[in-house]
This record gives structure tokens, C-alpha cells and sequence, in this order.
């Protein structure tokens, strides 16, 4: 029998073959290594913000709670006027994850240091009023042991919840006071800011009247119960109860659902105010809001921002609304996450402050 041999030319084909895929698949190691070193490069450009960030534990409502102080670079030691953060609802770092930072560095570039608490781990106990004897604590540790801070320029921003809050803040206040106030996204009352959330997420998902009814009447069942002190366990028995609400959101509802800023904010001395609201916020009736700042406001201290397309959290809301670009963006491009103008109004606003009468 012949031995059959692989002729000399397929021989030859074969190793040529060979160091061509080599280097096909060199050149794709070096693409995918390339893409992703300019990747890491961009995310590391997109996150690198114009401003000093120092940690600190500052005493407050009874407790060290950590906290960052940021302050503006190329401005030399100050002192600087300062911006008091403080946090809407849920469990909050100072830096909120990373999404205070754009906000910061606006105030920086507007020569304004920054100041932001985590929330302390039992924030579920807090009344409105323990949130606000936190706040004047912090900024009473800001003004009176920060050589950089300006303790005649210190003021509030504050989101959702903390519009039950500030109000008192700016009340209690020790001398100089607080001197402006930048309020986001607040309601006026506990109560009705509920209801008109739930028709809203209601109307969005096309709920039907007989729907409605039904869930408007489980929220009667509801107040009912927070009115007369009902227990959690009571809760729990009652018609239509959510089934994920925790026994200490429950407590903390108890204590809070009676939240209503008009008496606060009519004691407020006058200061500057910026007040601002997206279109698409389900959340707050921002009409309602700017109404009750516009009835109450000493002529010429209230500014009023409105952005379309834009939510409770005053994110873009084709942005906010779906998840892979809400997290592409807050990677890759966090300054875009907000609508346009929003960061530069606050910044304009903080400037305006800073001029000369």
C-alpha cells in the first residue's frame, strides 16, 4: 500500500496560515486593550472634578457623623462661603454615591465651599425636627471651627424631604443666620404630596377609574391609622397593606405624616431663595409649592427655575427612565445626567449673592 503524504504546497499553505491568525488575533488583543485603556481614561476625565474634597466628622444632632468638606481650588485658603447640603428621603452618604459632585463643583466654580453629612444609620427614627437641629449643628461647626468658611455666607441646598426642613433651619439658626436657601424638588404637605404622587403614578400607568378608586380608598384606610397612632402590626391587618413596607418606615411615617412647611416657611426671615422643580416630577406638585414660596416670598428674594423634561430627582427624564442609560451616563458623562441649565443656574444664583449690592 502507498503511504500517502501531504503534498510540499499544502504543507507551505498551512504555515502561512498560521502566523496570519497569530496576528489576527494579536491586533484584536490590541484593539480590546486600546478601547478599553481610553475607556478607564474617559471615566477617569469625566470624574475628576475642580475641587479639594477633605473628610470630616462634624458633631451633629447628638452624634459624630462623617461628612466631606469640598472646597474651591485655584482660590487660594478662603474663607469661602459655604453651602449646607441637606439629604431627601432614604439612606444617604455625603457624596450621595457620587451624584452631589457635579453640584459641587458649580458651587465651586462660584467660590462657594460645599458641606455634606451621611445620614446616620437610625435616619428611620428622625423627625423632620431632628433633622433640622442636625442641620443647624453642622453649620454652626462649619462657622465656628473652619478657618476657611465664612461664617456671615453660609446657606442651605436641599432636596424632596428637606423642604420640611430648611425652614426650620433658617429660623433657628445662630447669629449671622443662614443667608439663602436653594430648595429642590420640595413639597408643601406630607399628606397631599402622597396623594398626588399616587395619581400620578397612576395616570402613568394608564390606570382605569374603578383602579384608581381603589387605591385612592386603600390610602384613606391608611391615614385612618397613621391619625389615630395605629400600631405596625395594625397596618398589617388592614385592607390592601404593602406588604414590603418595613416596621421601622412605618414608624418613621408616624412620626412625619403630619410634615406641612407653611407655618415654617411664613416664620422664615428673608433671604434669598432659589426654588427648583422638573415638569415630569411625579413625586411633588411643584405648582403647589411655587404658589405657597410666591404668597409668603418678601419681593425680590425668590427665584423660580422649572425644567421640562426632567424628574423629582431633577435628572433628564429620558435619561432617569431607562436603566442602562441612566447608568451609562452616570459613568461615563455624570455632568449630562442633569437637564441643561440646571447646574449653571445655581451657579449664576450663587454668583449673584457674591456681588456688591
Amino acid at each position: 500500500m502507498t503511504e500517502t503524504r501531504p503534498s510540499p504546497t499544502s504543507r507551505t499553505s498551512r504555515a502561512s496560515r498560521t502566523p496570519r491568525a497569530l496576528r489576527r488575533m494579536f491586533l484584536t488583543l490590541l484593539l480590546a486593550l486600546t478601547t478599553a485603556l481610553l475607556l478607564t481614561g474617559v471615566v477617569l476625565w469625566q470624574h475628576d472634578y475642580d475641587l479639594r474634597e477633605e473628610r470630616v466628622t462634624v458633631p451633629a444632632g447628638g452624634r459624630d457623623l462623617p461628612g466631606v468638606l469640598a472646597t474651591p481650588t485655584g482660590r487660594g485658603p478662603g474663607p469661602f462661603p459655604l453651602v449646607v447640603l441637606v439629604h431627601g428621603d432614604g439612606e444617604v452618604d455625603a457624596t450621595h454615591d457620587g451624584f452631589y459632585r457635579p453640584y459641587w463643583e458649580a458651587f465651586a466654580r462660584a467660590g462657594y465651599a460645599s458641606l455634606s453629612l451621611d445620614k446616620p444609620a437610625d435616619w428611620l427614627g428622625q423627625t423632620m425636627d431632628d433633622r433640622a437641629r442636625e442641620t443647624v449643628d453642622a453649620l454652626t461647626w462649619a462657622a465656628r471651627t473652619r478657618p476657611e468658611i465664612d461664617p456671615a455666607r453660609i446657606g442651605l441646598w436641599g432636596a424632596s424631604q428637606a423642604g420640611w426642613v430648611m425652614p426650620k433651619v433658617v429660623a433657628r439658626a445662630p447669629a449671622p443666620g443662614v443667608r439663602f436657601v436653594i430648595a429642590v424638588g420640595t413639597a408643601v404637605n406630607w399628606e397631599r404630596q402622597g396623594e398626588y404622587n399616587l395619581r400620578a403614578e397612576l395616570r402613568a400607568a394608564g390606570a382605569d377609574a374603578e383602579r384608581t378608586a381603589a387605591a385612592l380608598r386603600t390610602r384613606e384606610t391608611t391615614l385612618a391609622l397613621l391619625r389615630r397612632g395605629a400600631t405596625y402590626e395594625e397596618y398589617r391587618a388592614s385592607p390592601g397593606a404593602d406588604r414590603e413596607l418595613t416596621a421601622e418606615r412605618w414608624t418613621f411615617i408616624s412620626r412625619n405624616h403630619t410634615a406641612d412647611m407653611t407655618a415654617d416657611l411664613r416664620a422664615m426671615p428673608p433671604v434669598p431663595v432659589l426654588l427648583i422643580s422638573g415638569a415630569d416630577d411625579l413625586n411633588v406638585d411643584g405648582a403647589e409649592t411655587e404658589a405657597l414660596h410666591r404668597s409668603v416670598s418678601a419681593p425680590g428674594t425668590l427665584t423660580v427655575r422649572r425644567y421640562p423634561g426632567a424628574t423629582h430627582a431633577l435628572l433628564r427624564t429620558e435619561v432617569e427612565r431607562s436603566p442602562w442609560r441612566l447608568t451609562l451616563t452616570a459613568v461615563f458623562a455624570p455632568r449630562e445626567l442633569f437637564p441643561p441649565g440646571l447646574l449653571a443656574d445655581q451657579r449664576r444664583f450663587l454668583e449673584e449673592l457674591s456681588r456688591p449690592a
